[in-house]
Parts: C-alpha cells; structure tokens; sequence
C-alpha cells in the first residue's frame, strides 16, 4: 500500500468550466454515482439544482429534492417547472436485474416520457447521459466498427435499451430540441457506495482476484472528470453530437498487474478463454435467476461485451469541449484506497 500515498498526492489541475450565473437545472438519477459528482459541480459552479430520483443522495444540502420516477410523467413535469436545463442521467446501470423488462421500460421509456416533457415544457438544453456499451465494436467483413448500428446489433437487453434511448434522444434532437448525448466509459472514483460494475470489479481484484479472468480492453475514467466533462458538453456540445467521456483503454491483466504493484502484492491471474467465460456466465446469471436473486459475478452480456470491445478514442471530447482526464495511474490508487478503507 506504501505507493498508494504517493500517486494519489500527485493530482494534476483539471480544467472546470467558467462560472456563470446561476441557473435552475434538473438533474434525472442526481443520486447516482455520476449524478452525485454532476450535482456536485453544477452548485460549484453556482447553479441552483433540483433532482429528481427514486432516492435521496448521501447528501443533499444545496438542492431541491424530488422524489419520484421517470416513469410518471406528470412528476416528470413538475420537476421541470422554472427549469432551463436537464441533465438526464436517470437509468438502470447494471448488467442484471431480476426483471428484464425494467431496462426497456426505465432506459427506454423512460427517457422518451423525459424528452416529451422537455420539448412541452421548452427546455433551453437537454444533456442526455447513454453508455459506452452502445458503441462497442460489432465485426463487419473482419473489421470492427465502432458504432451504434441497430438494436439487433446490440449483446443484450441492457445496452439494446441504452441505444433506443439515445435514438430517442437523437431524433429529439432532430425534432428541434437542444439535445447533446455523452457516453461515459467505465467509471471509476472513491465513493462508489452503489457498487456500479466497475467498481464492483475493482473491489473483486482488491480483496480476492480469480485465477482466471476475461483478459478483455477496457476504457477507465475518473467520475469526476465525466461530470466536468458533462458540464463542458452544456457549454460546448453540439446539438445533436455524442461525445465520448473515456480515460485510458487497458487491458483486464494490465488492470492486475497495476493493483497488484499498488497493493504490494503478486498477480495470480492468468487469462480464461472467452467462450469458457460465456460458459460460466450463463450459469451464474441462471443460479441468480432462480436460486439467490443477487446479482451475479458475470452474465453473458457483460462477457460479450468485452469479447467485442476495442479502444475508445475521446479526440472529439479534448477538440470540442476542452476534456482533460486525468491520469488513470491517480484514479486508480485513490479508488483502491476508498475501497480498502470501506
């Protein structure tokens, strides 16, 4: 742990968005682990914030706070009352539930119920959070192709509902409301108390890491550069326009090997063929549908989705908007901290 103290003390400045003044601005899912950070940084920057969502965050001082659901549109409207702007991040982040049909109607739906109230309500700007999962490459003629081409191209019930909701959100867009989407890479940060996928992940490899895992490419990035980056899109985005808020794309045995230096410790993992890790995915998300009810340690959407997963490049996001994140060496110590200290 000794070399834990040292990168985390090294934190370069980050770029924050010019003060203005303030404004009232709903934030959709503000109790989410982005939601938090983006709700955070808007009353830094001197907004006046309401948010809406099923629960209250761990703090709330400084916001107007609504509970309700996505689902309900006449609350959907009331949240909107007196407000300029809507930063949409409300949705369901992990790869399994006990109901399938909830990603569709909450991911989905959901979002369709928010835009009609945004158009009604003539909302100024409307900043849409989707996923990284919707662009994982899909092989066309022994190539991949980072995009987001159809539904049916989609590995699953989660990521097929991200990306109805950002066509929803796109042709909004197209309809004439001020509509700029983000896709947040997988995100990581001390605080992580709702446990999102990866962090999940990462407290995994920090307290016991498997023998065998997926050696798959991901992208990390620090929370709280997305939400100073889903800022920098209200400012800066073009309507209509995604922009990819990633960090650094690294290897699962990278990812170990840099724990395992943190820790002080020796990496015991080697890599497991993807369709052994489809194999296991099925049973473990079958023994969770039927027997314990908990989400389990894999399920074949998130195993497909990183047998098919290739680098992100977030060039658009530094061009346009000014993104900087920060280095993933940083992050990754002050999460393991907060991890080891929770």
């Amino acid at each position: 742990m000794h070399d834990l103290q040292d990168v985390t003390s090294k934190r370069p400045a980050r770029r924050v968005p010019t003060p203005r003044s303030a404004i009232r601005t709903l934030v959709t899912g503000g109790s989410g682990f982005i939601g938090q950070h983006v709700v955070a940084a808007l009353r830094e920057r001197g907004d006046r914030v309401r948010l809406l969502d099923l629960r209250p965050p761990p703090d709330s001082t400084g916001t107007e706070l609504m509970l309700g659901s996505v689902l309900d549109p006449s609350m959907v409207r009331r949240a909107m009352l007196g407000v300029e702007r809507v930063y949409h991040l409300a949705g369901i982040s992990h790869l399994w539930t006990p109901d399938r049909e909830d990603y569709d109607r909450v991911n989905h739906i959901g979002t369709r119920i928010v835009l009609s109230a945004a158009a009604e309500m003539r909302i100024k700007r409307f900043i849409h959070c989707s996923s990284e999962a919707v662009l994982c490459a899909n092989r066309r003629d022994d190539r991949y192709v980072q995009s987001a081409i159809g539904p049916d191209d989609m590995p699953g019930d989660y990521t097929r509902s991200k990306f109805l909701g950002e066509q929803a959100a796109l042709t909004a867009a197209q309809n004439g409301l001020a509509v700029t989407l983000v896709s947040p890479t997988a995100t990581i940060g001390p605080g992580d108390r709702n446990a999102t996928a990866p962090t999940a992940m990462l407290a995994m490899f920090v307290r016991r890491p498997p023998p065998l895992v997926l050696d798959g490419l991901m992208n990390l990035v620090d929370v709280r550069d997305v939400a100073a980056g889903i800022l920098l899109a209200d400012s800066c985005g073009r309507v209509g326009e995604r922009y990819v808020l990633g960090g650094e794309n690294i290897r699962i045995c990278e990812l170990l090997d840099r724990l395992a230096k943190l820790l002080g410790r020796r990496r015991i993992s080697y890599p497991l063929p993807g369709q052994v890790a489809l194999g296991f995915a099925f049973i473990a998300e079958w023994i969770a549908d039927h027997i314990t009810h908990r989400s389990p340690i894999a399920t074949a959407e998130g195993v497909r989705l990183a047998l098919r997963s290739t680098g992100f490049d977030t060039h658009k996001a530094a061009s346009e908007l000014g993104y900087r994140p920060r280095p993933l060496t940083t992050s990754l110590a002050e999460t393991v901290l907060w991890l080891c200290d929770h």
